[in-house]
């Protein structure tokens, strides 16, 4: 039986219509939603983190540049206003350009008076769908970003298709610590007091019940890296921060494949 609906483009069933429409309902969302509470964004990251943010962010630019020549195009995606593009554009050692993008144009806006005179601009652009060709950065970054992709498996793919063969990718993320009794505090406190001085300050009602909410159903750190290799990456690694509050996940984008030259016809292999 043909699963299509009257009117479905062409190999479009039922299911796959009907997750489109959550994943561009889930990206309306969440535009809304952030573009709602940029003006106290970046208070409460710092205040509701304990300013551990700071060290986050350093702690996965340093992994973006272990071991790497420092020059060529980053891309941070999932931008917000703009920590983690100023931590690597800010660097010493770092000698190439930052593109920062973001699908909420108020998050980018409230974040331009931090990188002046920085080698980095920003674009406008959901991370599904990025405005670059392929393989064209040496390197790409997301904090806490991805769990608010309307598709990680897509997202995870389009930032493999602009990377470069061999080129790094970190993921910062929220997670959920499991050892006792730190993870009773935490999860008492990430329900209950968070969400409770985020709607004070933010003056929004559902913005920081999404966060512990969506931190709760993302995937765990193994998952999340079995997902990263299932769309192109290879070495995936991952450390834990503050006691497993959050995941720094490293990958490269997989390799091309090396093949032989043609043979003129006749000449034996050697």
């Amino acid at each position: 039986m043909d699963r299509r609906t009257t009117g479905a483009p062409a190999g479009e069933t039922t299911d796959e219509r009907a997750r489109g429409r959550e994943a561009e309902e889930k990206a309306r969302a969440v535009r809304h939603m952030f573009s709602a509470i940029a003006p106290s964004y970046d208070l409460l990251n710092h205040a509701l983190s304990l300013n551990r943010d700071r060290a986050w962010r350093r702690a996965a630019i340093d992994r973006l540049l272990d071991g790497t020549g420092a020059g060529g195009l980053y891309l941070d995606t999932c931008a917000g206003t703009l920590d983690l593009a100023r931590e690597l554009a800010a660097r010493r050692e770092f000698r190439g350009r930052v593109v920062a993008t973001d699908f909420a144009f108020d998050m980018l806006r409230r974040g331009l008076g931090k990188v002046q005179d920085l080698a980095l601009s920003c674009v406008c652009a959901d991370t599904l769908h990025l405005p670059f060709a392929d393989g064209i950065a040496d390197g790409a970054t997301v904090g806490f970003g991805v769990r608010n992709l309307a598709s990680l498996e897509d997202g995870l793919r389009e930032l493999a298709r602009v990377l470069r063969p061999g080129g790094r990718l970190v993921v910062l993320e929220f997670a959920v610590p499991a050892r006792q009794p730190f993870r009773a505090a935490y999860l008492f406190y990430f329900r209950r007091i968070l969400p409770w001085i985020g709607r004070i300050v933010s003056r929004h009602g559902s913005a920081y019940a999404y966060l512990p909410a969506s931190v709760m159903e993302f995937p765990s750190a193994e998952e999340l890296a079995r997902r990263m290799r299932a769309a192109g990456f290879e070495h995936v690694r991952w450390t834990t921060r503050t006691a497993g509050i959050v995941t720094v996940h490293v990958a490269e984008r997989v390799a091309a494949a090396v093949t032989e030259p043609p043979r003129p016809a006749g000449l034996p292999r050697s």
